[in-house]
């Protein structure tokens, strides 16, 4: 026997199933957490939630190990084992496990940034993007690496800085064996065999292999100069000559302040440094940034 709902038409087994489908109809919670007070319409919604509590995840996966707190995650998670992707993209035929990483990836398509920040009005395709954006203005770094105390904004980037402690090197050329410690440092190692070079000027139409590098390529055509000294202002082309400038102003300000001199001042001290690094300031592009 099946029960109906009078309501949207829908079919339940049981009688009890019915009445908790009916909750989505009126709004009824009666299930609430004893530790966060938040409400949910079913004993089985309830019973999930406790797990963000507790921790646990009983939900293992039998190819890697890694756990999850709901069986439809793990389910989700297989995907990327077995390499289903049922998903695909209608503009370019990308496919995806998740229907959710489709519709994030049909925003690069339509350029669709639903994600506004209030403080600012930089705009995202994703709740997370604008929610690692917002520590921009708040400061925050959530991540603290437990060996030097160094904090990060995203978890990747103390994942990645943990490696500078370890030694650890994961990626690894397939092509000359050299290793990487991040995997976009592997991707652009790669453009040295393939020869590829996506990024375009939109000045001269020069190609290069890095974005770092068409940044600095570009302030040939625009004279903009990305690099400045805090300490006195000065601006420079190249990363390189900024920061051998940044050695000597940072000592000449240092020792005029000890000896009492022009240290409220700190532009004196950097003049000599306007004709050795003028040649630098002209060096090609493929300086680094």
């Amino acid at each position: 026997m099946e029960f109906t709902c009078d309501r949207c038409g829908k079919t339940c087994p049981c009688a009890s199933k019915l009445k908790e489908h009916y909750r989505r109809h009126t709004g009824e919670k009666p299930y609430k957490c004893e530790l966060c007070d938040k409400r949910f319409s079913t004993g089985g919604s309830l019973k999930v939630h406790i797990r963000v509590h507790t921790g646990e995840k009983p939900y293992s996966c039998g190819f890697c190990g890694k756990t999850f707190s709901v069986s439809s995650h793990l389910r989700e998670h297989l995907k990327v084992h077995i390499g289903e992707k049922p998903f695909e993209c209608d503009q370019c035929g990308k496919r995806f496990t998740q229907t959710g990483n489709l519709t994030v990836h049909m925003r690069i398509h339509t350029q669709e940034k639903p994600y506004t920040c209030e403080l600012c009005g930089s705009s995202f395709s994703t709740a997370e993007h604008l929610k690692i954006h917002t520590r921009v203005h708040t400061g925050e770094k959530p991540f603290k690496c437990d060996q030097c105390d160094k904090a990060f904004v995203i978890s990747s980037h103390l994942k990645d800085h943990k490696r500078i402690h370890t030694g650890e090197r994961p990626y690894k050329c397939d092509q000359c064996k050299e290793e990487f410690t991040h995997s976009g440092s592997l991707k652009v190692h790669l453009r040295t065999h393939s020869g590829e070079k996506p990024y375009v000027c939109e000045y001269c139409s020069k190609t290069f292999s890095t974005l770092s590098v068409l940044t600095v390529h570009r302030q040939i055509h625009t004279g903009e100069k990305i690099f400045a000294c805090e300490k006195c202002g000065k601006t420079f082309g190249y990363r390189s000559s900024h920061r051998q400038h940044m050695k000597i102003c940072r000592f000449e300000t240092e020792s005029s302040s000890s000896e009492g001199g022009l240290s409220e001042n700190p532009q004196t001290s950097c003049v000599v440094l306007n004709v050795i690094l003028l040649k630098e300031d002209q060096a090609p592009a493929t300086d680094e940034m």
